[in-house]
């Protein structure tokens, strides 16, 4: 059976954050670059349940698991 794919839109709103094109660039600009060493769950921008989602979602190879990659990606990018 295949996995749903998840849009980043889809993660913006699973994590209860706006999920229009804009908001999200200003997120990800807001709150990056993220040190080399942090989990991207680690970082200060989420409150617990956020963070629990995020670790979860790389931890049991989720259906998230993709595009949480994707967010942890941009958001360690320097730019």
């Amino acid at each position: 059976m295949e996995r749903p794919v998840h849009h980043f839109s889809e993660l913006f709103e699973q994590l209860g954050l706006r999920s229009d094109a804009e908001s999200i660039e200003h997120f990800i600009q807001r709150h990056s670059p993220l040190p080399k060493e942090m989990p991207l769950a680690e970082a200060p921008c989420w409150n617990e349940g956020q963070a629990d989602f995020l670790r979860e979602a790389v931890e049991d190879d989720a259906d998230w698991a993709e595009v949480v990659d994707h967010l942890d990606a941009s958001m360690h990018k320097r730019a």
